[in-house]
């Protein structure tokens, strides 16, 4: 029998009903006075997962075991908006007898709704609206100034910080042009609304004081159609003052005199004596000292106590590594500059390196790295001891003791025309070897424990000894990184173990030591090729292996190898030739 045959027998023929009940969105589930279901639309088919077909006919109870549908037939009470759990389902629901003319109880309907959907929409919503309120207190707090256009490239929204920046309020900006707060240059909102392209770092004046700012503008899309542009901008005038503040105190930190003297240098093998007896020496000259030795062997160290033992202790002591700056750089951090000697240069000029350290010593790193032209400056101060700042004629004298230090093998650079043959020699007045940590194996076990004292600080550990198959890997290892590689592969192992451990054993060790043993063993070696081609093949296949893990990253790639950026950048360039 049709739902429609039931509802003609319960007393409501019509057929346009039966099609309106059918197409609710609600359920609907009707009984009789026997408390058979009557009625049981599709709505309630989707609710309860029964057909139709399988519920008409049948007891409320057994398809709805907690129906209360039964009491409204005993009762003749409606319940409006009563919660009821259905099949783990949430729903609301209204319960009403059905009577007849007369007014008795011919049957009840229930129509109710799932109100999971309800509250999930509104967990939705108010999820939308906690994260707008974000949004908007991010939008506020950033230090950034921020503009929003629109497609056309009306302004829709700016910040407090934009106000302050620029000098313009919303009133001035929001449903106004994008071109409204360009004082001189080109609007960025408008030329990435044309390309649909970010720009980054574009240099323009904004608004009626004509502020120097930096401007990032990126698109704004949804679903892949442009909807308009969001610009972020930088004030220029406070990165210059931060830049000079940043400036100033990296002075003040080279200003300081070091601690470092020569008993914290660790040394028992008769080759490291030897270096630090010619160190000692050396500090009480006032001769210029070029040390020599590996990436990671200590030079920096021996700078440090030099100065520290010697007459100069109460000057400054400044580094400089050469390799990490460009050669306009160098020649004006190390001379200073005059105002106006180049387009940025500071009002008021600048002193360079060697007139902070005067009366004190300039430690300069990885020497070999200069340029002939800036080689031929530096030869002029160690003779004449006097410099011209870039951009300046007046002579100026400075009295600094300078050390060297240099992991290149200078002899050969000389005659590849690579360095000076009169700078050379200039900077070879007390030349000092540093030992290899291969050629210093006795100091190995002292190092380790002293690094261990540190990094058990810093790690929070409590490591206290290194096992005996552990430490003979240590000895036997051949330390191409020199004591750098030391400190690091130990502060690998303590990372490795559990924080119950406390002595280093061999399996925390091997993965660092392996790696690099592995990465000196892929070099094809082709004997019938000379012994420089064969150098030149491993060199560039240790670089790769090196920019590859360090993820292209040249600086990264530079510390792994052990030597500096700059001499990297050079054996790169050499390769491509």
């Amino acid at each position: 029998m049709t739902q429609s045959d039931k509802a003609k027998e319960w007393g409501q023929p019509q057929l346009q009903l039966d099609a309106l009940i059918q197409a609710m969105h609600d359920a609907m589930v009707a009984i009789d006075l026997r408390e058979t279901i009557v009625l049981f639309n599709p709505s309630a088919e989707r609710l309860t997962g029964v057909r139709a077909e399988d519920a008409l006919g049948m007891p409320v109870s057994e398809v709805i075991p907690n129906s209360r549908l039964p009491h409204i037939l005993q009762t003749g009470q409606a319940e409006i908006n009563q919660v009821q759990m259905l099949h783990h389902r949430s729903i609301v629901t209204n319960r009403v007898p059905v009577l007849s003319p007369d007014g008795d109880v011919t049957g009840a309907i229930a129509v109710f709704r799932d109100t999971t959907e309800l509250l999930d929409l509104a967990a939705e919503v108010l999820h939308l609206k906690e994260i707008q309120t974000l949004l908007e207190a991010i939008f506020e707090a950033t230090q950034d100034a921020i503009s929003v256009v629109d497609q056309h490239g009306i302004g829709l929204r700016i910040n407090s910080e934009y106000t302050r920046l620029t000098g313009l309020s919303e009133q001035d900006v929001i449903g106004k042009a994008a071109t409204v707060d360009i004082a001189e240059g080109e609007s960025m909102h408008m030329r990435v609304l044309k390309t649909g392209q970010p720009v980054r770092n574009v240099s323009m004046k904004v608004g009626p004081y004509r502020k120097d700012v930096l401007v990032n503008v990126a698109p704004m899309r949804v679903h892949d159609q442009l909807i308009g542009s969001v610009a972020v901008i930088h004030d220029l005038s406070e990165m210059r003052a931060l830049t000079e503040q940043l400036q100033r105190a990296n002075a003040q930190i080279r200003r300081l005199a070091t601690k470092i003297t020569f008993s914290d240098i660790i040394a028992k093998s008769p080759a490291m004596l030897e270096a630090l007896e010619a160190a000692k020496q050396a500090a009480r000259t006032r001769a210029t000292v070029l040390l020599r030795g590996e990436s990671g062997c200590g030079k920096e160290l021996f700078a440090h106590a030099i100065h520290q033992a010697s007459d100069r202790v109460s000057g400054p002591f400044l580094r400089v590594n050469c390799a990490a700056l460009s050669d306009s750089v160098l020649e004006s951090e190390l001379f200073g500059y005059e105002e106006g000697a180049f387009t940025g240069a500071r009002k008021g000029g600048r002193r360079g390196f060697f007139e902070e350290s005067d009366g004190g010593t300039l430690f300069l790193d990885e020497i070999a790295e200069l340029s002939i032209g800036t080689q031929a400056k530096l030869l002029r101060v160690l003779q004449e001891r006097e410099i011209i700042p870039v951009g300046g004629t007046r002579v100026r004298h400075v009295d600094v003791r300078v050390i060297a230090a240099t992991h290149v093998n200078l002899e050969k650079a000389m005659a590849d025309g690579r360095f000076r043959e009169d700078l050379y020699y200039r900077l070879h007045v007390l030349p000092i070897a540093i030992p290899p940590l291969r050629k210093r194996t006795q100091d190995i076990p002292l190092l380790a424990f002293n690094f261990l004292t540190r990094l058990n600080a810093e790690y929070g550990r409590h490591v206290h000894s290194i096992a005996d198959d552990a430490l003979a890997r240590l000895l036997e290892y051949a330390w191409p990184g020199n004591v750098r590689e030391l400190e690091n592969v130990l502060s690998r192992a303590l990372i490795r173990m559990d924080y119950r451990e406390q002595i280093i054993e061999l399996r925390h060790l091997v993965p660092s030591l392996e790696q690099r043993d592995v990465a000196t063993d892929v070099f094809p070696v082709l004997t019938d090729d000379t012994l420089a081609n064969q150098l030149k093949r491993a060199e560039r296949i240790a670089i790769e292996n090196a920019l590859k893990k360090a993820h292209g990253n040249r600086e990264e790639a530079a510390a792994r190898l052990g030597v500096s950026v700059r001499s990297l950048y050079y054996k790169l360039s050499r390769d491509q030739e």
